[in-house]
């Protein structure tokens, strides 16, 4: 009788899995023709916007079992093969293979999109800018260590926008061609990662030097060719070069997670959750930021981020990073920055663009 009836169960899954089958097709035939009218319409092919919304539908529709972080899961790669078939489009970021980066862009755009590994920040931008890749993703910020000021330097010159942000959950695990401790001499790193575990590092590898490379999978890379390096970064990195995991999770904070952007061309209608990054300097003369922030006050305007950033070859004078609630397009946001342009020295627009999920 239980074979039976798991029989039955088996057969009714068939019958579901090959209706899905039949609308997965009729979905990508319709993607297909919503690519040719982006092409005619010269649109881009990721929206942001649009791709927003469309998690947003599905997840307030969601009645479970299927848990709402698995439906995101599915339907990425749903979105990312509509993409593919619409016209490929290729991302750059901060490489090698396995970094944290690629680990963001994996998770954000799905496997069907096409990977452009790069050596650095600046790599990516170039990429970017010069059309090599529609897409660009970098790094901006730590919840522990803060931002990272290359990718600021970065958005203080581009033609780029800020398209999307990607929030992405950060464990380190120190990786070696040793199984233990014993015999590390060095630990490789990105700076930012090596900061994230100072404390457990001290404590269990007080006698190595330390030092600073690129990304984090670079670090696993030079493990590869030294038995007494050792590299801080992901489990996914430690294990696609064939190191041993020594120890994992070893950041000094559980809840350490960082924040991508999604840079490119084009902008973005609003969603009704969206976030706006803008850049601004004021006149050196002091209450100069306190009368610049007072729109954001009469407007009711949330501010979500101010961070000051050095002015090179100006000593002592600071430009400003601000994130704050809501879309470029909205009315009050409109009537805030008019007024922040003529209180400040200038102001730029870095893009508005759909809010990120920080609680992933």
């Amino acid at each position: 009788m239980t074979g039976k009836s798991l029989q039955y169960m088996r057969d009714e899954v068939n019958k579901i899995d090959k209706q899905i089958v039949v609308l997965l097709n009729e979905r990508a035939e319709l993607s297909t023709e919503i690519g040719k009218l982006k092409t005619e319409n010269n649109l881009e092919i990721y929206d942001p916007s649009q791709e927003s919304k469309v998690f947003r539908g599905l997840c307030g529709i969601n009645t479970g079992p299927l848990p709402e972080e698995s439906l995101r899961k599915i339907f990425c790669e749903i979105l990312s093969a509509s993409r593919a078939l619409q016209l490929p489009v290729k991302v750059a970021y901060l490489g090698p293979d396995a970094s944290f980066s690629h680990l963001a862009t994996e998770s954000h755009f799905g496997k069907s999109v096409l990977l452009s590994p790069q050596p650095g920040i600046l790599d990516v931008f170039d990429r970017v800018e010069k059309r090599e890749a529609q897409l660009g993703v970098v790094p901006v910020e730590n919840s522990l260590e803060g931002t990272v000021k290359l990718t600021l330097d970065c958005l203080i010159s581009t033609s780029l926008e800020i398209v999307d942000e990607i929030y992405l959950p950060i464990s380190h695990s120190l990786a070696s061609m040793r199984k233990g401790l014993d015999g590390l001499e060095k630990v490789y790193s990105h700076p930012q990662a090596l900061a994230q575990c100072q404390g457990w590092l001290r404590k269990n590898l007080p006698l190595c030097s330390l030092h600073e490379v690129e990304s984090t999978a670079k670090a696993v890379q030079m493990a590869i060719e030294d038995d007494k390096i050792a590299a801080v970064g992901s489990r996914e990195a430690a294990l696609k070069y064939g190191l041993n995991i020594i120890a994992g999770g070893i950041e000094d904070y559980s809840s350490n997670m960082t924040r991508f952007l999604v840079i490119g061309k084009g902008a973005n209608e609003p969603t009704g959750m969206d976030k706006t990054s803008v850049l601004f300097g004021t006149r050196h003369e002091p209450g100069a930021l306190y009368h610049s922030l007072q729109p954001f006050v009469e407007k009711e305007i949330n501010m979500l981020k101010i961070v000051s950033h050095p002015i090179r070859g100006r000593m002592w004078e600071y430009l400003f990073f601000v994130d704050f609630a809501g879309h470029a397009k909205d009315e009050e946001i409109v009537k805030c920055l008019k007024s922040l342009q003529n209180k400040c020295t200038f102001v730029k627009m870095l893009g508005s663009y759909p809010k990120g999920d920080s609680k992933s």
